[in-house]
């Protein structure tokens, strides 16, 4: 692995943790040259997962633009890139468990909602909103309205 601060390759793994899922790998290493710490992530590459959109297209399943929407829902909230990546990977494992191969878009959205609900109420809103397509206030009082007084900050 790359050292983000010098470039060298040369590196010491000081620790390594595996996910509860068993699928993610995060390591803690160190430069050998520069002695900078640094954080890796190693998740299962999920291969051959297809998306049926709403209008019928299947298209490959694309773990970076999932993560992408989830941190914007997240952005300027207490809920950091680790946290992200653990969600968006919790949500696929239980989907690729449902439906194998071929997971309709909107189970992905739903899911990721459910998850979104229990660790944060505003990013929850965002995600919502978009997934949702609001069309004006109403809709997003409504959404405000159901959900529960306080999220699980804990997990």
């Amino acid at each position: 692995m790359r050292c983000p601060k010098c470039t060298s390759i040369d590196d010491k793994v000081l620790d390594s943790r595996i996910s509860r899922e068993g699928n993610t790998i995060r390591r803690r290493r160190e430069c050998q040259e520069c002695h900078n710490r640094f954080t890796t992530i190693e998740t299962l590459v999920r291969e051959d997962v297809v998306v049926i959109k709403h209008d019928g297209r299947r298209q490959p399943f694309d773990r970076d633009k999932l993560v992408r929407s989830v941190r914007a829902a997240c952005h300027k909230r207490p809920i950091d890139a680790e946290r992200v990546s653990m969600l968006v990977d919790d949500v696929m494992d239980i989907l690729e468990a449902r439906h194998m191969h071929e997971i309709p878009s909107h189970a992905i959205g739903e899911g990721v909602m459910e998850q979104l609900r229990k660790i944060d109420h505003v990013a929850y809103v965002r995600f919502a909103s978009v997934y949702k397509e609001f069309r004006d206030v109403s809709e997003f009082v409504s959404e405000i309205q159901d959900l529960d007084p306080r999220p699980d900050t804990s997990a």
